[in-house]
């Protein structure tokens, strides 16, 4: 398996992402002969289906996992002084999985607006000049993601923000910027992976994955189509957030139980400039780790 090289907006610098569970993902997903025949079988009678990932994410809140979650810590360089509770406060690997953060440990930058999650992130200013996102001359169709024709018709010229959230960043997302949030609408499918491992083999995972799809109605950005997606490990998208009430940047709008995940935001054409750094780095063909609350743009 190709080492997934990102860069470090923190630093700037490249980095090798340290993959939790790699070496399932190779044999699902990889290309030798055992992945063709074994791997791709499982995958297509187990691994993707809800139940599976039902299953293990109940496993994952049973009491005897927190013994889990010290080597995790340890071996994925998490930061335990930004969590709000101390470790041996949780009672699961899940409720280490779903922890709430510090404050300060995710100030809020004074743009427009915000990363909503920290995660590996990809931005395109106009979705129809994109060249494509994971492999190249293959986008997915916003009207099979959105399975609704008009909507995905406000959005064909627009800017898309797709970010992955790893097992081992924070997993709660909040709003970009400030709006009223409406209704989610949910759409069930499958639970694929969305690690770049298993995007490059089929990047319609987006448009088969459960997800969910809210619209955010702001001043600055007009309507903002706010996308959680499930993956495998990931059967439960959990919203936090009241509908339909004015909510600013930077608040909670909810958190992914165990797993890998992913996010992906829409604006209309012409209303968001995003940070040059952020732009660098999709174009150099990388994703970039972003922290929540970090800068992403401004409005037009």
């Amino acid at each position: 398996m190709d080492p997934i090289i990102y860069i470090d907006r923190t630093t700037g610098k490249e980095e090798i992402e340290h993959v939790y569970a790699a070496a399932a993902l190779k044999f699902i997903y990889g290309d030798e002969a055992t992945s063709r025949y074994l791997g791709m079988p499982l995958l297509h009678m187990f691994v993707k289906n809800p139940i599976f990932s039902a299953v293990y994410g109940f496993w994952q809140k049973q009491r005897w996992t927190k013994r889990k979650i010290a080597p995790f810590i340890e071996m994925f360089h998490v930061d335990p002084s930004e969590f709000f509770e101390q470790v041996d406060q949780f009672d699961s690997f899940n409720d280490f999985f779903i922890r709430k953060l510090k404050p300060e440990a995710r100030p809020l930058a004074a743009a427009d607006a915000i990363i909503p999650a920290d995660g590996r992130y990809l931005f395109h200013p106009n979705i129809s000049e994109a060249e494509g996102f994971f492999v190249k001359g293959e986008k997915f169709d916003l009207t099979s993601l959105l399975e609704d024709a008009q909507l995905a018709s406000r959005y064909t010229q627009g800017s898309i923000v797709m970010g992955r959230l790893c097992p081992t960043d924070y997993h709660r997302y909040h709003f970009p910027c400030d709006c009223i949030p409406g209704e989610t609408r949910l759409i069930n499918g499958w639970l694929y992976s969305v690690n770049p491992v298993a995007i490059k083999k089929d990047i319609h995972i987006f448009t088969k994955n459960k997800r969910a799809i809210c619209e955010l109605h702001s001043e600055q950005f007009g309507r903002v189509l706010f996308i959680e997606i499930g993956a495998t490990n990931v059967g439960s998208i959990n919203q936090t957030y009241t509908p339909n009430a004015s909510h600013s940047k930077g608040d909670e709008k909810g958190f992914f139980s165990f797993g890998a995940s992913s996010l992906i935001l829409l604006f209309e054409p012409g209303r968001i400039v995003f940070d040059q750094d952020l732009l660098a780095a999709t174009a150099a063909g990388h994703e970039i780790k972003c922290l929540m609350g970090q800068s992403m743009g401004k409005g037009l």
